[in-house]
């Protein structure tokens, strides 16, 4: 029998995204869990959600710590604090080989975002529960947006709100191409999907097929796109989002909307005056726990 090890990281919850890619990225990673829950009498009664467990074939702890320390300064440059992150500290064992590729699985389950949309994992069997319920096919943890962080539901619930049928839309930091399917199968006629991260796009391409839409992906950034939409996303941490606010007002047209996430509620005011700075209205704001999204109209 053979080995694996398992490495695990305390962190913040609100940034389990970000630590799990990493992981996928920077080790030899095939799974991870970002939160345990323990049942009794069919109530639960522990969450642990402040250690990441990720599933590695092989691990090198001089490199995990190297990793986790430039983590850690880049969390620091976006104008987080350590509270806002975790300490990222990690600890590392090797583990009896069992069947872990499909046991991290058992952690994952539908997730239902507002009035009518549910993300599934591939491997699940689901059925709808009506007739205009929104089926997105995906498989967490293949790269940033698996539709059960706050940042992404947010960006969703405010689609769900103001997106018409028939938009162009833009997907600025597209990740998994989560949004930009979302979008499609709301009946955006045009979507476009772009990311700063080279190696997302092939996975955003590969669920787009997965679930039986058309969306285009490329590596780009906000300043060298030269079309207008009339819906846009960007979730993207409040620092980037206060740097490329005046290149994402340029994509807009009259009457455009424009939901910025990925804003922590203490940033949310640092956000909201780049937005007035560059003469756009604040239509909405929507919260979920820490995290906080703006809807802004041209």
């Amino acid at each position: 029998m053979g080995t694996y090890y398992e490495l695990k990281i305390n962190i913040n919850p609100d940034v389990a995204d970000i630590v799990s890619e990493v992981c996928f990225d920077k080790f030899d990673c095939k799974g991870v869990i970002t939160e345990e829950e323990t049942y009794k009498n069919l109530e639960l009664v522990s969450k642990n959600d402040t250690v990441l467990k990720a599933f590695l074939n092989s691990a090198n702890p001089k490199q995990i710590d190297i990793v986790l320390r430039q983590l850690k300064r880049d969390f620091i440059n976006r104008g987080l604090k350590e509270e806002e992150f975790g300490s990222l500290a990690f600890s590392l064992d090797e583990k009896e080989d069992e069947d872990w590729s499909k046991k991290w699985k058992e952690h994952w389950d539908v997730t239902h975002v507002g009035k009518n949309l549910s993300i599934v994992p591939s491997w699940l069997e689901y059925t709808p529960k009506s007739k205009d319920e929104i089926i997105i096919k995906l498989d967490p943890g293949s790269a940033f947006g698996t539709g059960t962080h706050p940042t992404t539901q947010l960006c969703m619930l405010a689609m769900q709100k103001y997106l018409q049928p028939y938009s162009n839309f833009a997907d600025i930091g597209t990740g998994s191409g989560i949004l930009s399917i979302y979008a499609k199968k709301m009946g955006a006629s045009y979507v476009y999907g772009c990311d700063n991260d080279n190696s997302v796009i092939q996975v955003a391409k590969e669920n787009a097929v997965k679930n039986n839409v058309s969306c285009i992906f490329q590596p780009n950034t906000a300043d060298k796109i030269t079309e207008h939409f009339d819906f846009i996303c960007a979730n993207i941490l409040h620092n980037v989002l206060i740097e490329i606010m005046p290149d994402l007002e340029k994509l807009m047209v009259y009457n455009s909307r424009l939901v910025l996430s990925g804003i922590l509620t203490e940033k949310k005011r640092l956000v909201e005056n780049e937005v007035k700075n560059c003469k756009l209205d604040i239509i909405d704001e929507i919260v979920m726990g820490d995290w906080a999204a703006i809807v802004a109209g041209k």
